[in-house]
């Protein structure tokens, strides 16, 4: 399916936050992630320690369930099953993404382990209600897996800052982010249901391997925390966005990858 976005993107005009669709429009779109699920972590047992002072046993019984047991910490002691989907971010990375909770007490936790190194990248998103309006928000949180060394946050990366890229996620849907500096970007929505909507939002962007970047997007308009990895070099992302829909009461979760063209690159003269 071959998509003409030349004549339509000329003559979007600007669309008022009063006019933007719900999140939920997105999921028809999105449709199921291309990239396999991985099995990789299917029957290990992983101890991990967060910089937070806990210590998380995961079991990793099936490629899809995991039980989660809190090991140290407040509430020691607690556990829990859930539905769980690992991606493979590279040879000895995986990406694990689960739900836990329900309604407004529904978190979405996102890890990326490096099984070689032990550090692991954790995203936990949750909402927060205010007088029956909820706004998602994210806590990070560094790791290690136990008995592989000390705890060591992953520095911030600029490797995006400057890039302009078109996001394939689907068959319909497409995105082109432009990268401003450390801490904003542009995002803006070239064909599907959000077509003709842009913002500038917060990002946080951690280095990751080679060529290979952790991002992070806090929406201004919508509640929407977005948590992926960016492969610069294999030109594709893997992640999830989060969403509390204050219209239905309910959260809207999108697992994704993409396809992605590096577009252009933006230097500035030094006069």
């Amino acid at each position: 399916m071959k998509i003409s976005t030349h004549s339509t993107t000329h003559t979007q005009g600007f669309m008022a936050q009063d006019d933007w669709p719900d999140v939920s429009a997105m999921i028809d779109g999105f449709g199921e992630p291309s990239l396999p699920a991985s099995d990789a972590l299917a029957g290990r047992t992983i101890d991990i320690r967060f910089d937070d002072g806990t210590t998380i046993r995961h079991e990793f019984r099936t490629a899809d369930e995991l039980t989660r047991t809190l090991v140290e910490g407040e509430a020691a002691g607690d556990s829990s099953t859930h539905s769980y989907r690992a991606v493979e971010v590279r040879p000895g990375i995986q990406l694990v993404d689960l739900l836990t909770g329900a309604g407004a007490g529904t978190h979405a936790i996102t890890m990326v382990i490096d099984l070689a190194d032990g550090r692991v990248t954790a995203a936990d998103s949750d909402v927060a209600m205010t007088g029956g309006i909820g706004r998602t928000r994210t806590a990070f949180l560094s790791g290690r897996i136990a008995g592989m060394g000390e705890i060591e946050p992953r520095p911030s990366s600029d490797a995006l800052v400057g890039n302009r890229i078109h996001y394939r996620y689907s068959e319909t849907e497409r995105y082109e982010h432009i990268y401003l500096n450390g801490g904003t970007f542009v995002w803006h929505c070239i064909a599907g249901a959000e077509a003709g909507l842009a913002d500038v939002d917060e990002t946080k962007t951690f280095e990751l391997a080679d060529g290979i970047v952790i991002f992070h997007w806090k929406e201004s308009v919508m509640p929407v925390e977005s948590f992926l990895v960016v492969d610069l070099h294999a030109k594709r992302s893997i992640g999830r966005m989060f969403c509390w829909e204050n219209s239905t009461q309910s959260v809207v979760h999108i697992p994704f990858d993409s396809r992605f063209t590096i577009l252009n690159h933006t230097t500035y003269p030094n006069d």
